[in-house]
């Protein structure tokens, strides 16, 4: 098998398996549409993040079974999320860490952006070789400069509420102000409640949460708290802290 060139995928049957990767947070929350595209591949579906089963668990399992060869098929249905290379990179951790028997790990050359994408991402694969970059690199060696961390809330409610218009606004308006990580560290967490404010975001370390945050408020977020400095009371929560002298001790 020549390590250069594209191949064709392997096709369903004994021994072969093909699964759908969900790339980030919002794929977990989407669960019912990577399961059908899923279905008409008859394949299984697996996360990079934050949903189960993981990647590494689901490789495990195929191998275990004794699958030959397990077609992955990455698949980013929101505004952002991990690379394409980390999908090669955590199979590729898998497939050298692996003891025993390991199928032959052939990857989709471009991420499905859409569950109508799922077959044509298909179509195009190229094999793990072993020789794919790691898991480290000296850059991720300390925690960033970061002024502000932004909790950007992805629970149920939240995802339902368009949060995934919230985060891509959010990135827009930081790149457009030149802030990089080192600058405002944007997360993408399970629900952090209040759900009946969706969407939520908090900004540590300045203990501030808002709701009902829309692309237009994040504008006007972005302007005032993460580059001026002072919190934006219109769409600003109440936040009471639990005294813990008031915990009682087992």
């Amino acid at each position: 098998m020549s390590h250069d060139r594209t191949e064709a995928p392997a096709q369903p049957g004994a021994g072969h398996a093909t699964v759908l990767v969900g790339m980030s947070i919002t794929e977990a929350n989407r669960r019912d549409e990577l399961l059908a595209a899923a279905a008409p591949l008859g394949a299984t579906t697996a996360f990079l993040q934050q949903g189960e089963p993981s990647l590494s668990a689901e490789l495990t399992r195929l191998a275990d079974a004794g699958t030959e060869t397990a077609v992955l098929i990455g698949v980013r249905l929101g505004a952002s999320g991990p690379g394409h290379s980390w999908l090669r990179r955590i199979a590729a951790h898998w497939w050298r860490e692996r003891a025993g028997h390991r199928p032959a790990l052939l990857v989709a050359t471009r991420l499905a952006e859409s569950a109508d994408a799922v077959t044509a991402a298909a179509a195009s694969v190229k094999p793990i070789t072993g020789e794919e970059p790691g898991l480290t690199s000296p850059a991720w060696e300390e925690v960033t400069g970061h002024r502000h961390q932004v909790m950007v809330c992805r629970g149920p409610r939240c995802t339902a509420k368009r949060a995934d218009d919230t985060l891509r606004s959010l990135v827009r308006q930081l790149e457009e102000h030149g802030l990089g990580d080192d600058d405002v560290l944007v997360v993408q967490t399970g629900c952090q409640f209040p759900c009946n404010q969706a969407p939520v975001i908090s900004v540590q370390p300045d203990d501030v949460w808002y709701g009902h945050v829309d692309p237009a408020t994040i504008t006007t977020i972005v302007a005032d708290h993460l580059i001026g400095g002072r919190p934006v009371a219109a769409h600003r929560l109440p936040r009471r802290r639990k005294d813990p002298r008031n915990h009682e001790e087992d």
